[in-house]
């Protein structure tokens, strides 16, 4: 079955006698089973589709909704068409903006890993390095009397780019400010929202599918928390999302070109004037994957975790250009990827990122008071023999990186909101950012007894529909070969799979925002199949969009239900106890 959304000709609605808005789409011609082209060519069914298409074409039954007939409708022009080719991501955009903005302030007190990454921000800001804090740091920042801090250097163990952009806040709202605590990674959750609706419609080419998995996103608690807080993950999940989106795009760039390629060199193959290729080119000018290695070093250049990213798609790049020089006829086509175009794919994108990680650290360079920054000056600390030739500086560096490593690997301390790996995906231990109950008249509590909590669960329709996704994604991309699911699939490998080999390490579910919105997609992919096309007959159509539409009333429902629980509001002890719907959520 290919997959599709509202995607005949002009699929979200464009009548075919209007142009729709040029739809990006990955490759100029679909393959049979290509997820949502909004394409004029109808759909080629799977194996399983022939003798239900055979039924339906043997009775002349009608097409398509009445929603599509209306959809068509409002969309009949092509100022329309462009309005909803942009609308609609900036409008969920927006949507996640307010979600996130509102009462931003609340509350006034470092929460959860706050503790470390603000005050490493704020540190940042002023030594160009992080420092170090004296006991009960915490209730003066909280207070607003924030320069407390020392000029001794810090032991941080993650780099520094997501606290320079949290320290930005910090700059523009002062220190003094929850606003400016957390307007940092409020910005960047907001840019990751309209990124992943932008990367749909790429991956469908379909806008209104597109829109719904941005609004997913917009509207999980998971998302929302994350953008709330100012913790690295969420910033790590957009540079990784980055690097996502411009290998997608360096996907077709390598494919056009590689054709080019080939045809003008069999043409003149033909004309006696070369040997046939045998082996293809090496392409050196691949702008997206340089992108992909600058989003990934980016990434990197937040948490260690990002060195994943750029792994798994500098290997799945490797694959993917072997199958575009096999479909291509190229005859050495396995040899060809590995040897020859793999080495200038590798040149393309670890060294800017490596460059970018080693920048992030500029302050700890040019100073000197960062942790471990005079160690090789100190005695018996320099290397020696051919590798005495190395700055001193950055002999120091390397041995940070390797104390860092090394304390990454051996972590083991217990933690109440600690959750294994393998138990992720089912959220059975959300992390509790924050909890503060109260009494009567005791903080504006107006019950006996009150709660206000940041719990960073995932709205759990969202969540617990998308695992199941996930799990239909590994049949189907066996079952079909479709690219764009082995895509997101890579997604939840860079993103999930290497955590499942530290199962004993003390690690948090909310690391699984890295990973959500290939979570998305995957559940992008099924509302896509249920969804149908307007060239389904109208009962398999209709069904369709109603259980979409169903699905969907009720996340708004329940993201209402959760909010509160979400955004440190005060409410009754009962109500939030109403949403402890697992032993390990409380």
């Amino acid at each position: 079955m290919g997959i599709g959304g509202l995607r005949h000709a002009g699929g979200d609605g464009a009548p075919t006698e209007v142009s729709a808005a040029p739809v990006a789409s990955d490759d100029e011609t679909p393959s049979p089973s290509v997820l949502g082209a909004e394409a004029t060519a109808p759909e080629t069914p799977g194996p399983d589709d022939d003798a239900e298409q055979s039924a339906d074409s043997a009775v002349d039954e009608p097409r398509g909704s009445r929603l599509d007939t209306w959809w068509a409708h409002v969309l009949r022009t092509r100022r329309r068409q462009r309005l909803w080719y942009w609308g609609g991501p900036i409008a969920v955009t927006l949507l996640a903006a307010v979600l996130r903005l509102w009462d931003l302030a609340t509350p006034h007190s470092l929460v959860f890993d706050e503790t470390f990454y603000v005050k490493d921000a704020y540190t940042l800001l002023n030594n160009g390095y992080e420092s170090t804090w004296p006991e009960g740091a915490d209730a003066s920042f909280n207070s607003g009397d924030t320069d407390v801090f020392t000029g001794e250097g810090s032991f941080v163990v993650h780099p520094p780019l997501g606290k320079w952009i949290i320290a930005l806040g910090l700059a523009a709202f002062g220190a003094d400010n929850a606003v400016g605590w957390r307007i940092g990674t409020v910005v960047v959750g907001v840019l990751a929202v309209f990124l992943l609706t932008v990367i749909a419609r790429r991956l469908f080419s379909s806008t209104i599918v597109a829109v719904i998995v941005g609004f997913l996103f917009a509207v999980d608690g998971h998302a929302i928390v994350m953008s709330r807080v100012a913790l690295l993950d969420g910033i790590l999940m957009f540079f990784a999302l980055l690097g996502f989106g411009a290998i997608l795009l360096d996907r077709s760039w390598h494919e056009k070109r590689l054709g080019a390629w080939l045809s003008e060199r069999r043409q003149r193959a033909a004309a006696g004037l070369v040997a046939e290729p045998s082996w293809g080119p090496a392409l050196w000018w691949r702008p997206w994957l340089l992108a992909a290695g600058l989003a990934f070093g980016l990434a990197a250049s937040v948490k260690w975790s990002g060195l994943y990213f750029l792994a798994a798609f500098g290997l799945y790049v490797v694959v993917v250009d072997a199958l575009a020089r096999r479909r291509a006829g190229v005859p050495f086509w396995a040899s060809a990827a590995v040897l020859k175009q793999g080495p200038v794919s590798f040149l393309l994108l670890v060294p800017i990122a490596l460059a970018t990680f080693i920048t992030s650290w500029t302050g700890w360079f040019v100073t000197a008071g960062g942790f471990y920054r005079s160690w090789a000056s100190e005695a018996g600390n320099a290397w020696t023999g051919a590798m005495a030739w190395v700055p001193e500086s950055v002999q120091s560096f390397w041995h940070y990186q390797l104390a860092a490593y090394n304390y990454h690997v051996g972590l083991s301390t217990p933690h109440p909101y600690q959750a294994n790996p393998l138990t992720w995906l089912f959220m059975t231990r959300p992390t509790s950012m924050y909890y503060e109950g109260s009494t009567l008249g005791e903080s504006g509590c107006q019950f006996d007894a009150c709660s206000a909590a940041i719990l960073s669960v995932a709205n759990p329709l969202i969540w617990w529909s998308a695992t199941a996704a996930v799990f239909y994604l590994v049949y189907r991309v066996v079952r079909y070969r479709e690219w764009q699911i082995g895509l997101i699939l890579m997604g939840m490998v860079a993103g999930y799979l290497p955590w499942l080999m530290y199962l004993d390490r003390t690690v948090y579910q909310f690391y699984t925002i890295a990973f959500e919105p290939y979570m998305l997609l995957a559940l992008g992919v099924v509302i896509s199949l249920v969804l149908g096309t307007r060239d389904d007959v109208w009962w398999r159509r209709q069904r369709g969009v109603s259980l979409v539409s169903i699905f969907l009333i009720f996340v708004v429902l329940v993201s209402a239900f959760f909010y509160p629980i979400w955004t440190g509001q005060r409410v009754p002890f009962w109500f939030w106890n109403l949403h402890m719907w697992l032993p390990g959520w409380v």
